[in-house]
């Protein structure tokens, strides 16, 4: 899907205006062009307030994700990134919102999220299971997880889960297909920081994904802050919604 055809669907496909013409060298539309496919679509009041924070059009640039495409939102939550993926992806793709088992035994809401989500949205699945199995169906082109992966490492998690899921994650993309992890930042050599702070270094994520078989293809400060000291909670009032993150894309070969 990463071509000039694709790019010259999109207004097609989104059912919006003509967008801006976009350059031949481009894996990716323009972040306006972004911004006009996640604005064409009904998303919640409280979604759209969020977007100052969570930038979504240059979140979509830089995950490359075209309409048409299958994404995989890896660990969900509530869902504002699945919103935003079933925009861009438009009725010709589809998104395959995961929430893993553990995620609504801590927190039943996520399952009513999950499913008013996948009825409201056509081109949106919903998929479960735990997090050391592989939940998606169908190959992907992207997957994405936001704010999540620090989660794999709380102290109640079995051994192993953090290598498990990138494996899994590995598996389910098509060759050439492109991961994209956003988290917190903690202090480098702090690896007690996701069960303390929710945090995670971003080094730590580099050398487990890379593991599982993944190259290392960008890097963004989109989400820098360098007012964050790192060592408080995420849900510190002082920062929270402000964290200082970092954002990888990975590929897969081939």
């Amino acid at each position: 899907m990463r071509n000039q055809l694709a790019i010259a669907l999109v207004a097609a496909l989104c059912g919006c205006a003509s967008l801006p013409p976009v350059q031949t060298d481009h894996l990716a539309l323009t972040t306006d062009e972004y911004q006009t496919l996640i604005d064409a679509a009904h998303r919640p009041a409280a979604d759209v307030a969020r977007d100052v924070d969570r930038k979504p059009a240059e979140l979509m640039q830089f995950a490359e994700i075209l309409p048409g495409e299958k994404v995989g939102d890896e660990m969900m939550g509530g869902g504002y990134l699945t919103r935003v993926e079933a925009a861009v992806v438009g009725p010709k793709g589809h998104v395959y919102a995961y929430q893993p088992d553990e995620f609504i035994a801590f927190r039943a809401a996520y399952a009513d999220d999950q499913k008013a989500i996948a009825a409201a949205l056509a081109n949106v699945t919903a998929v479960n299971g735990p997090l050391l199995a592989q939940p998606y169906p169908v190959p992907l082109d992207t997957i994405i997880t936001v704010q999540n992966f620090h989660d794999l490492y709380l102290k109640d998690r079995p051994p192993g889960t953090p290598e498990k899921v990138a494996a899994n994650m590995f598996a389910a993309l098509k060759p050439g297909g492109t991961l994209v992890v956003v988290d917190h930042r903690a202090n480098p050599g702090d690896t007690n920081s996701p069960n303390e702070f929710h945090r995670i270094e971003k080094d730590r994520v580099i050398k487990v994904v890379e593991a599982a078989g993944f190259k290392l293809d960008a890097e963004s400060d989109m989400y820098a802050n360098p007012q964050d000291p790192h060592d408080i909670s995420v849900f510190n009032k002082a920062i929270r919604g402000h964290t200082d993150q970092f954002a990888l894309r990975f590929r897969k070969p081939g």
